[in-house]
């Protein structure tokens, strides 16, 4: 029998600078068996053509490895000899996975879904997750109300926010955001900022980046609990002692139809079908009875995202543009945010389509996902987009057809650009329809985890 080591198994994991990076440092990093040859990237602009660094790819990795465009899948798989396929990124359709999986086996490679049980890390405090079944459901609100319920307990919380990893990956390791100055000293994109910012603005410190086992271990020393913010429709990264699932009426269907969301609804604890306000109830309806069918211990609450506008004078009777969350309308597919129900609340007179006036990157977006065309998508994962986004809304006011600026964004977006018309703020948090059902399944889960800390220590209880 031969004595040679059996050649590696050579790999490709599909991402979007997020999950691929979690299951290479979780599955592969120190794994000799298996060699991964590329990562490559879709939904993120500007992620291929750079390479996962040395420093986190590990000693088997000296020289990283490279970041790829996913149209040269096909090619890569032949040219390199693959093994193997990993999907590794969120908000899908399942028909789109398939695509890329038939795409794989007929070019010669396996094609292979990690479980959350093989990527989830533990940790020594307990953890609430929340997920959702699509992009844009109303997560980080979420997080925001258990965090308010958990501190009113005296609670210790500290929030972990999926990777939004856009600029340098190996200074973006682990990165704490405790004031808006750690957003600039960290040069926050506008995504990264709609998701840290609010935290931040709610007392709470969030962290993020690359390394999740190591962001874990530190977030652990401040925090009697952790809150999983998820990003996209992503399973948690960590094991979670409560699973909170959003659920979109607005989007009726998605539930089921979307990866890795309906694996969400599906590992729940508690479901929260959101907007039930703005909702049609044979919509709320439907998403509950699929939710049940999916996973009938589940417990299923409402819940509403009411909007309030900083200023309703500065838009009633105005022509304004609305700015919203960029993320929502691309890979999330919505039409419509915060932004447009605010503006409508406040009586603006008109809702400007920013169509004619879009510039470079703006315009780009506007082909590529028709259906944000109408709302002007807070596209900003660099300077030049920021820059595209300021022109666009600049060249509407040129034209004499745009009073004001609605932003449904979750920032303050003045910090970022600078506008010549009023631009005013619409907010919106999560109420719930029948009060007390968030809290009820935060006290059952947590009572007995929080009796001992990890030090045996005792620490507050829920009451």
């Amino acid at each position: 029998m031969s004595t040679q080591p059996s050649p590696a198994t050579r790999v490709v994991i599909l991402g979007a600078a997020g999950r691929d990076f979690h299951d290479f440092n979780v599955v592969f990093r120190d794994d000799p068996t298996h060699e991964v040859v590329a990562f490559t990237a879709t939904q993120i602009p500007d992620i291929d053509g750079r390479r996962y660094p040395h420093e986190l790819a590990g000693r088997l990795y000296p020289q990283g490895i490279p970041i790829v465009d996913e149209s040269e899948l096909t090619d890569l798989i032949t040219r390199e000899q693959i093994d193997v396929v990993v999907f590794a990124y969120s908000d899908v359709r399942h028909e789109q996975v398939m695509h890329l999986a038939s795409a794989c086996i007929a070019a010669g490679a396996d094609f292979r879904l990690h479980s959350a049980r093989r990527t989830m890390l533990r940790s020594t405090r307990p953890v609430i997750a929340v997920t959702a079944v699509r992009t844009g459901v109303g997560k980080s609100q979420t997080v925001r109300y258990l965090s308010q319920l958990l501190r009113a307990q005296g609670l210790r919380v500290v929030a972990v926010r999926h990777p939004m990893p856009y600029g340098d990956l190996a200074a973006q390791a682990c990165q704490r955001f405790a004031t808006h100055a750690d957003l600039d000293r960290h040069d926050c994109t506008i995504e990264e900022r709609e998701e840290y910012e609010p935290h931040i603005d709610n007392g709470v410190v969030v962290y993020a980046g690359v390394d999740y086992e190591r962001i874990l271990r530190e977030a652990e020393q401040e925090a009697d609990v952790v809150l999983w913010d998820g990003g996209n429709n992503d399973l948690p990264f960590y094991a979670p002692d409560l699973h909170i699932v959003l659920a979109d009426p607005l989007r009726p269907g998605d539930e089921a139809a979307y990866h890795p969301g309906e694996a969400n609804v599906r590992m729940a604890d508690v479901v929260v079908v959101a907007k039930c306000d703005s909702a049609r109830t044979v919509d709320v309806e439907a998403v509950e009875a699929s939710v049940r069918a999916l996973n009938p211990l589940a417990t299923v609450l409402r819940a509403e995202s009411p909007v309030t506008v900083d200023d309703p004078a500065a838009v009633h009777g105005r022509q304004v543009i609305v700015v919203e969350d960029g993320p929502t309308l691309t890979h999330g597919s919505m039409t419509y945010g915060a932004g447009v129900v605010g503006a409508r609340s406040a009586g603006a007179a008109h809702i400007v389509d920013p169509v004619p006036y879009a510039v470079g990157s703006i315009a780009a977006t506007y082909a590529k996902y028709p259906n944000a065309r109408g709302i002007l998508p807070a596209m900003g994962y660099g300077a030049e987009q920021v820059a595209d986004l300021e022109a666009t809304i600049r060249r509407a006011v040129d034209a004499g057809v745009c009073d004001a600026v609605v932003a449904g964004t979750p920032i303050d977006l003045t910090r970022v650009l600078s506008v010549p018309v009023p631009l005013v703020r619409a907010r919106y948090e999560l109420r719930e329809v029948v009060p007390g059902g968030l809290a009820a399944a935060v006290r059952a889960t947590l009572t007995v985890a929080l009796a001992v800390a990890q030090d045996g220590s005792r620490v507050a209880s829920l009451s």
